[in-house]
């Protein structure tokens, strides 16, 4: 029986770069490859959205109710009608990257800026990418292997189309193309990806102006009381000046677009 010569070859040994050994060449390989993707793709900067993979398309909500048998129970009706009422939001983010992608392609000088990326997942992640693919742009998702939900989406581009193992790996490359970033409702994982951005923000470890903007006056509004962080000292009322609340597309749009025109475009704008 002939040797399997590749276990000779350390880069070529599955084994030894599944080891804890090779931790930090696999680390690496998560800031170089992306790296390589964004560089050949001519991406120099994004617009980051997060939120919900819980979140479905007004369509999908609209006909899961619309197919719910008769027998269905108060809580499972009520769970279907609460889906169609949280849509807005899919179609908000779908509508929104949409814009951005078609405001960004007008733009003197910048094929390839202020690309939309999402987490790369479903609910409002696709919307994400959905919407920026309608407009005909390019579209980013970063994805992170997790063992009960699903990964990617069908309309990312698919060079940009990036799977991540370590959290922290995919967390640095959202913050550090961005130039503005879009928070729409969601779970833990929206508010991790939030808070760390205002907190590198907050404490210089970012640099460059990055409008921040909070979809969802209501939802904002019962999750988090900024009003009483800053009461309380654990925050500074200059603090609430890192983002903006907004409730519509419009707002959103002219949010991000005044902030970058300003600050980013420069006389190429």
């Amino acid at each position: 029986m002939l040797k399997d010569k590749t276990k000779d070859r350390f880069y070529l040994d599955k084994d030894f770069l599944s080891s804890p050994d090779t931790r930090t060449l696999r680390i690496l390989s998560e800031y170089l490859g992306p790296r390589q993707r964004f560089s050949r793709n001519h991406v120099e900067d994004t617009i980051v959205f997060f939120g919900s993979a819980r979140i479905k398309s007004k369509q999908d909500a609209e006909l899961a109710l619309k197919e719910a048998p008769d027998n269905l129970s108060k809580n499972k009706r009520q769970q279907l009608e609460h889906h169609l009422e949280m849509s807005q939001f899919y179609e908000s983010a779908r509508e929104l990257a949409k814009r951005l992608t078609k405001w960004s392609k007008k733009l003197k000088n910048s094929k390839h800026r202020y690309i939309i990326t999402s987490g790369g997942g479903p609910g409002v992640m696709e919307a994400t990418n959905r919407g920026a693919s309608e407009a005909k742009g390019l579209s980013i998702g970063l994805n992170i292997t997790l063992p009960f939900e699903q990964s990617g989406n069908s309309w990312i581009t698919p060079d940009l189309n990036m799977q991540f193992h370590y959290f922290f790996m995919r967390k640095f490359w959202m913050a550090y193309l961005a130039k503005a970033l879009v928070a729409f409702p969601g779970g833990f994982g929206t508010l991790d990806e939030l808070m760390e951005i205002l907190t590198l923000i907050q404490t210089e470890k970012i640099h460059k102006s990055i409008p921040i903007v909070l979809f969802g006056k209501e939802f904002w509004g019962n999750v988090i009381n900024w009003d009483y962080l800053v009461k309380v000292g654990t925050i500074e009322r200059k603090d609430l000046k890192l983002f903006t609340i907004c409730d519509t597309v419009d707002e959103a749009f002219d949010a991000i677009t005044t902030k970058i025109t300003g600050v980013h475009t420069g006389p190429n704008f």
